[in-house]
């Protein structure tokens, strides 16, 4: 009974110490960072690297799960240019029209680019500060003439009229 007794024990240290190696690892990487910091050889925070998910259950009853951020391509700090995130972003099919909303917190009107082409759409900004982009494929073709955005308190808000399908239509000949 004792043999069971320090079984059960040995099981029990061997499963803090791997929490206590890994906590020790975890500190070590937090002072070094810490101490890159303090010497100047972290950036200024403003490349901040960001993986986020946001999850919702559409109209349809299933869920849907949308990535966004810059930390998907997994590239070292080091060898990134520019950062730039993926904004948030939803899609909203409407009888005869398309709206897209997007995310853009801290932005200035001025510098949000936005282009569309036949069933595709691109965001981007690029200033100092602030470097978003996304290219949205949309679910319909649209009229690119009918695009049109507000933006207000940080929420981009695109509306496109959908373009009607051609109809193909083939002359057939009665023998």
């Amino acid at each position: 009974m004792a043999r069971t007794e320090r079984k059960r024990s040995d099981d029990i240290d061997d499963l803090f110490s791997t929490f206590d190696e890994e906590f020790e690892e975890m500190r070590a990487r937090v002072d070094q960072m810490i101490e890159q910091m303090l010497n100047g050889q972290l950036g200024s925070g403003e490349e901040t690297n960001s993986y986020e998910v946001s999850v919702w259950v559409g109209p349809d009853g299933k869920p849907h799960v949308q990535e966004f951020g810059n930390e998907r391509n997994q590239v070292p700090i080091e060898e990134r240019r520019a950062p730039s995130r993926e904004p948030l972003t939803d899609v909203i099919e409407e009888k005869d029209k398309v709206r897209v909303i997007v995310e853009l917190p801290g932005v200035e009107k001025n510098d949000i680019n936005v282009s569309a082409e036949d069933a595709w759409l691109n965001i981007s900004v690029d200033t100092d500060g602030k470097k978003f982009s996304k290219h949205i494929e949309l679910p319909c073709r649209i009229k690119t003439n009918s695009v049109s955005a507000n933006y207000k308190n940080g929420v981009l808000e695109i509306a496109m009229d959908r373009s009607s399908p051609k109809r193909r239509r083939k002359k057939t000949i009665v023998q």
